[in-house]
């Protein structure tokens, strides 16, 4: 564990967590990398991870029938994506496909969530750090689509 323990210090979104919370949250991560193009979430299917991005970047997108997908949003090394596993029916809400060499930490959701309901604390310090992600997603889906629909001037 001290090795997913030490990328999860690493990373912004757990930098300030207390190491035994960092070590009980280890159990659920793992490394995956994904080769530019590879998608590593469709919308509509399950969201059993969400990620913390190490190195690279990826692409939020929308599937739109008919056309090409619609990109929403570039994320980067230090984001996180995946807030889906939070929310039930936990279905991801978009397409996330990575744009180049992309190395992540996945984190398994069935393994915080009973972590989460066993120590409401972690529950809260991670719905804490969840929802201005959510906020700032809707933000920027709403100034992509102002972008697209919103009047020309």
């Amino acid at each position: 564990m001290e090795g997913l323990g030490k990328l999860l210090k690493d990373h912004p979104f757990f930098a300030d967590w207390s190491d035994d919370y960092r070590e009980l949250i280890a159990g659920c991560a793992a490394n995956h990398r994904f080769a530019a193009g590879e998608y590593i979430a469709r919308a509509g299917k399950p969201a059993e991870k969400f990620y913390l991005i190490r190195h690279g970047t990826v692409a939020l997108e929308t599937p739109v029938p008919g056309n090409p997908p619609l990109l929403l949003e570039t994320l980067h090394e230090g984001d996180v994506f995946g807030w889906s596993w939070l929310v039930p029916p936990y279905q991801w809400t978009y397409d996330v496909k990575s744009t180049d060499l992309c190395r992540v930490l996945s984190m398994d959701a069935t393994c915080l969530r009973a972590k989460c309901e066993a120590d409401h604390s972690l529950g809260y310090q991670l719905f804490k750090r969840f929802i201005p992600i959510i906020a700032a997603r809707m933000h920027a889906s709403q100034m992509r689509l102002l972008d697209l629909y919103g009047p020309k001037t």
